[in-house]
């Protein structure tokens, strides 16, 4: 039942729902990853947070898209979970009955579904109670008083972004007044399942692999020590490059590569360039969705691999990203773990070493397709012309988040969206900005020459970074 409050009693909404079931669960291996993230990241936590935003298609009344909110949250069970620690570890439990209030607000003269994406921004900044909390908020935009879109934002231990673009296409089916496929796969299922023999067997897989990588890979992201942080001292330099996402197209269709890889051998090479080593070492996020039960079902079952670039010296930035590309389904095949397991093995080897590896390093392409389909396609010659519209910006900022770059594909699909967050304590502002126009680069003078890697310095204007000035 959806009840609609007054507007002058209050500005919400009350979406009681009723589910099919409830129960207790351990967490899946993708919920502990999240897990471990929220307790490390401590007072940065919301950087968790997975802000969306649903169109209302069509002319639809206030109470047909309460309703449609209701559905959701009654088909998922993972929208009703909230998460706890127990003494035997953390476990989620789910409700069957509960009620989420929704907020209602109007546009006024900003355009909706822009003041959706802000509504939505301003949600997440606020970390969750996830032992209280339902995993989401939600507010109604509104324009003169008709539902215009959904602001979301969802804590990652209930989602991933593959869970929310199927909710998205879920959204558009229960607007039109039908009835979407079943959901009978859910966390509590899954978490099952990975207490079975075979999906222990290919935790040990993984960890193994993981193990033999750790063995040998360098201790620290960077050669060069901390120099002194900027306030804030973890940014997110954003780019947005018509230019990149032309030149990634046309070089993977060339390379019969994926757009994801030469994304990665791109990003990967301009690390290992600032970091001062040939070897770059980084964490793929990665959906973890290829068995049938979980790629339709709403939860996070997503999960980081262990990506290693050591290209030959004599290799041209082709045969890296050629040999990107193998490496990243290398690091896909073994990033499905349990990370309790995973995390005692790094400790393990952090003994035997002196101390553990860093890995706060990573690259997350966060796009549900391989292209751009509102970018233009020019001939080759042509693209490098593009570059004079690319724009640069400070995106995020966050007190500590734990990373020391991380390089993430924006979903836009009419720009190529690359950002990095950055500890400025290795990489300061100007720095990062010009690593991110270095991707851009290198891949824009790709399409004339195949660029020897030891003219990426040159190329991408970027060098080993020796601490500051």
């Amino acid at each position: 039942m959806t009840t609609p409050e007054s507007p002058a009693r209050a500005a919400g909404a009350t979406v009681e729902f009723h589910g099919a079931r409830a129960g207790e669960a351990t967490l899946t291996w993708g919920q502990r990853l999240i897990w471990r993230a929220v307790h490390l990241m401590g007072d940065s936590q919301s950087f968790l947070n997975c802000p969306w935003v649903l169109p209302v298609y069509g002319r639809r009344d206030l109470a047909t898209v309460l309703d449609a909110l209701r559905v959701l949250l009654e088909r998922h069970e993972t929208l009703r979970t909230t998460f706890h620690g127990t003494p035997e570890g953390p476990v989620q439990r789910v409700r069957r009955d509960g009620r989420l209030v929704v907020d209602l607000v109007e546009a006024g003269q900003e355009r909706a579904l822009r003041a959706a994406e802000r509504i939505a921004g301003e949600l997440s900044t606020t970390a969750f109670v996830h032992d209280g909390d339902l995993p989401l908020r939600c507010a109604v935009v509104l324009k003169a008083g008709r539902p215009m879109a959904l602001a979301l934002t969802f804590s990652h231990l209930a989602v991933d972004f593959q869970a929310l673009s199927l909710l998205a296409e879920e959204w558009k089916i229960l607007l039109r007044g039908e009835d979407p496929p079943p959901a009978d796969w859910h966390p509590m299922d899954q978490a099952a399942l990975e207490r079975e023999e075979s999906f222990q067997a290919r935790s040990a897989r993984s960890i193994r692999y993981w193990r033999a990588v750790l063995e040998e890979a360098p201790l620290d992201v960077f050669d060069h020590s901390p120099g002194e942080p900027e306030d804030p001292r973890f940014i997110e330099v954003g780019m947005e490059s018509v230019a990149l996402a032309a030149a990634a197209e046309t070089l993977a269709g060339r390379w019969t590569i994926s757009t994801t890889s030469v994304l990665l051998g791109a990003c990967a090479t301009v690390l290992a360039t600032v970091s001062g080593r040939q070897r770059a070492v980084m964490q793929l996020v990665h959906s973890n969705r290829r068995d049938p039960r979980t790629r339709t079902m709403i939860g996070n079952v997503g999960q980081d691999g262990l990506f290693v670039l050591d290209p030959s010296p004599s290799d041209g930035f082709a045969d890296a990203c050629r040999e990107a590309h193998r490496a990243a389904f290398t690091a896909y095949r073994n990033a499905h773990y349990d990370p309790f397991a995973m995390q005692a093995m790094r400790e393990e080897i952090g003994r035997l070493r002196g101390r553990e590896v860093d890995l706060d390093a990573f690259f997350n392409d966060r796009r549900t397709i391989g292209t751009w389909p509102g970018v233009p396609r020019p001939a080759s010659g042509e693209i490098a012309d593009l570059t004079a519209n690319t724009r640069t910006y400070v995106t995020n900022a966050w007190p500590g988040v734990r990373f020391k770059a991380f390089f993430t594909v924006g979903a836009a699909t009419d720009t190529g969206q690359l950002s990095l967050i950055a500890d400025t304590a290795y990489l300061p502002r100007e720095t990062a900005r010009a690593m991110l126009l270095g991707v851009e680069s290198l891949l824009v003078r790709a399409l004339d020459e195949d660029v020897p890697l030891a003219a990426v310095p040159r190329v991408c204007g970027v060098g080993p970074y020796a601490g500051t000035p």
